[in-house]
C-alpha cells in the first residue's frame, strides 16, 4: 500500500470522525433545545393553572364583596359582636317567657315508648266499596314460562305476570 492510499484513508477517517463529531453535537443541542421547549410547555401550563386558580379567587372575593354590600345596605345585616353571644344555658333560658292567656297549645307528637307495642298494621280496603281486599289479590303471581324457540314465527313473546313474578325470587 503506497503512502498515498495511507493517506487517503485517513483523510476518510478523519472526515468521518469529523462528520460523527458534528452529528453527535448537532443531536445533543436539538436535544437541549427539545428539553427548553417541553419545560416552557410545563411552565404554560402550571401559569396557566395560576392563572385560573386567581379568576377564581378575584371572582369569589367579588361575590363575597357583593353579598356583604347586599347584608350591610339591602337587608341591614351586620357581623355578631361578641355581646351577642350567650355564656351558658342559664342565660338562654332567660330569653323564655310563658305562655300568654288565650296563646294556642303547642304541636306535640306522639311517639311509643319501648315497652307499648305497635298497633297491626291497617287492612287494605277498596275504595270503590268500602270492603276489606282479599290478600291473595295482593301477593304476586308466580308464573314460569318455559322459553323455546321452536317453530315460532315472528318474535318470542312472554306474558307479562310471567316476569313480574319471576323478579322476587
Amino acid at each position: 500500500m503506497s503512502t498515498q492510499a495511507r493517506l487517503r484513508r485517513v483523510g476518510w477517517i478523519a472526515a468521518l470522525a469529523l462528520c460523527t463529531l458534528c452529528y453527535l453535537g448537532l443531536h445533543l443541542k436539538v436535544h437541549a433545545v427539545q428539553s427548553e421547549v417541553v419545560n416552557a410547555e410545563r411552565r404554560i401550563v402550571q401559569l396557566e393553572d395560576e392563572k385560573l386558580l386567581l379568576e377564581t379567587e378575584f371572582a369569589t372575593r367579588a361575590s363575597q364583596e357583593q353579598l356583604a354590600r347586599w347584608n350591610r345596605v339591602e337587608f341591614g345585616y351586620t357581623a355578631p359582636k361578641a355581646r351577642q353571644f350567650l355564656e351558658n344555658e342559664r342565660q338562654l333560658a332567660r330569653f323564655g317567657t310563658p305562655r300568654l292567656p288565650g296563646a294556642p297549645e303547642p304541636i306535640r307528637v306522639a311517639s311509643l315508648t319501648a315497652g307499648d307495642e305497635a298497633p297491626p298494621f291497617p287492612k287494605f280496603v277498596s275504595p270503590l266499596t268500602g270492603k276489606p281486599v282479599d290478600p291473595e289479590l295482593l301477593e304476586p303471581e308466580v308464573h314460569r314460562v318455559a322459553l323455546s324457540a321452536g317453530d315460532t314465527a315472528g318474535a318470542l313473546r312472554i306474558p307479562l305476570a310471567a316476569a313480574v313474578g319471576n323478579v322476587g325470587e
